[in-house]
């Protein structure tokens, strides 16, 4: 320990050639902040994702460094809440070499989109791609089945000489639910549904659903085949595990259903499995044997992660650095449960805000809790001594960003999510000490602009929360207890404190924000 904590002790000064020059700004903190997490928000939009990294020369198309012949060849398909609008970018690029499509989005997407203006997200009237609405509550229904269905019948029918753009996006999984015969796809949720509250990972139950799913887990790109498989995919996951991100349709996950079986043994519910899923896993070997050849399993397929959370961040921090912050990317894997998040969070600020040297201890501390929210210990130092540099060297303001999806344990019946109960949670660490812009500030927002089963993103705060609501009599605890963190900041100057964008059209989970204004130090 005492060799990490030395990264803290006084450093030479760096040249002045290298010193940040922090750019002049009128604007608050908080309005700075918003206008940070927007620019996030717009980086991860579908039809700019898609712009991006789809070029068009003349007749091919140039995908990850991959240039890509168009010979009227191009069919398309796509699972997942953004995929409209990617579709109707990549429509717009390719235009008449776009045979045809099937995309399964979200039951009346197509109304809200309109409504809120976002038709340039919608497909043309004359368009090739047919657009089937389904998963009603973000639940697998017969409607999505039925769009899985024809997204499986147009993939089968391809030839070699064709070209598969496949569309992925968050909620992928829910909209592509294609059971493996017999099985029912009520079956297949009831066995996934009674695994989930067993405890199973989320490991172990990707797993089964992909055993008992025809398109997860690489079938998709197996029935494509030998079509070319090229699949452009929005990241919902930390990590952007490619398997993991809608189950991996185009990513081989071989299944070997001796280990599905294990897997339900051990959490007891071998005895009480259907006969049709029973039937399916008694199947011996790997399932890509059964129905092709192993030689004609899917070989010609490109992966390509074209947002992510790490895509956000890259534009929030070059927006920080417009508004005068100095960016420093802290983790893009952030979990665990929120009370952990925010108590690093509150200690991260006390680091930053110390005018002397920092006690060991608090660098000590943050480093225990980093492997329960996600944070690497290298990331931990590295941030620590970038903090410690710039305040000895008068950097300037900082914005902090980071990453991930952290978790609430529910105890009560409010309103609220993850970020606003977050953003609260760091509001009560940050108490005692200054206020903004002397003070930190601390934003945290979902990047798809639903915190929960409320109208905001998220929300913003500072070291004055707790004073605050106690002046307005709002008992901070009552509201954790209950889980009612979007009531409690709808109330606390009458909601000046919520983040809330609208419809943002994208999900690239959750982005979290602490900024550092330049802090006088104490020379002894």
């Amino acid at each position: 320990m005492a060799r990490v904590l030395s990264l803290f002790r006084p450093q030479p000064v760096l040249a002045l050639a290298g010193r940040w020059k922090p750019a002049f700004c009128k604007m608050s903190m908080d309005s700075r902040a918003r206008e940070v997490f927007a620019a996030a928000v717009e980086a991860v939009q579908p039809d700019t994702v898609v712009r991006q990294s789809v070029e068009r020369k003349d007749d091919s198309v140039v995908i990850d460094g991959h240039r890509l012949a168009l010979k009227h060849n191009l069919h398309l398909v796509g699972f997942g809440k953004a995929v409209l609008g990617m579709a109707a970018e990549v429509e717009r690029i390719v235009g008449d070499h776009l045979v045809r499509g099937v995309i399964s989005v979200p039951h009346g997407i197509q109304q809200t989109l309109q409504q809120h203006g976002k038709g340039h997200l919608l497909l043309k009237e004359n368009s090739r791609i047919k657009v089937m609405e389904g998963a009603k509550h973000n639940l697998p229904d017969e409607d999505a089945q039925r769009a899985a269905e024809g997204i499986k019948q147009l993939a089968s029918e391809l030839t070699e000489k064709d070209l598969l753009l496949v569309l992925i996006s968050g909620g992928g999984s829910a909209l592509l639910p294609a059971p493996i015969p017999p099985i029912s796809l009520q079956e297949k949720f009831d066995v996934t549904r009674r695994l989930a509250a067993a405890g199973a990972t989320i490991q172990e139950l990707n797993k089964v659903r992909r055993a008992l799913s025809l398109l997860k887990g690489g079938g998709l790109a197996y029935h494509a085949h030998p079509a070319q498989v090229v699949a452009l995919i929005l990241s919902d996951v930390i990590g952007d595990p490619l398997d993991l991100i809608a189950s991996g349709p185009t990513v081989r996950s071989e299944v070997w259903p001796e280990g599905i079986l294990s897997i339900l043994e051990r959490y007891k519910l071998l005895d009480t499995l259907p006969t049709s899923v029973r039937d399916v896993l008694a199947r011996q070997g790997p399932r890509w044997k059964e129905s092709k050849d192993e030689s004609n399993a899917p070989g010609d397929v490109l992966n390509v992660v074209i947002g992510s959370n790490g895509v956000a961040l890259k534009y929030a921090g070059r927006r920080a650095r417009e508004l005068g912050f100095r960016p420093v990317v802290l983790s893009l894997g952030v979990c665990g449960d929120v009370r952990a998040v925010s108590k690093l969070y509150g200690l991260l600020a006390r680091f930053a805000c110390c005018q002397e040297e920092p006690p060991p201890e608090l660098a000590a501390e943050m480093l225990k809790l980093g492997p329960d929210v996600g944070m690497e210990t290298w990331d931990l130092c590295r941030t620590m001594k970038v903090l410690d540099d710039g305040r000895k060297e008068g950097w300037g303001a900082t914005c902090l960003l980071a990453g991930g999806e952290p978790t609430v344990e529910l105890t009560g019946k409010g309103r609220g999510g993850r970020n606003q109960e977050l953003a609260l949670r760091v509001g009560l660490e940050l108490k005692g000490l200054a206020l903004p812009p002397k003070g930190p500030l601390f934003l945290s927002g979902g990047t798809d602009g639903q915190d929960g089963p409320t109208e905001a993103a998220g929300a913003i705060t500072d070291a004055g929360l707790y004073d605050e609501a106690r002046t307005q009599g709002l008992n901070v605890d009552n509201f954790l207890k209950n889980n009612d963190s979007f009531t409690f900041f709808s109330q606390l100057l009458a909601g000046q404190r919520l983040l809330v964008p609208g419809l943002t059209c994208t999900n690239v989970m959750d982005v979290h924000m602490l900024i550092i204004p330049s802090i006088p130090i104490t020379m002894n």
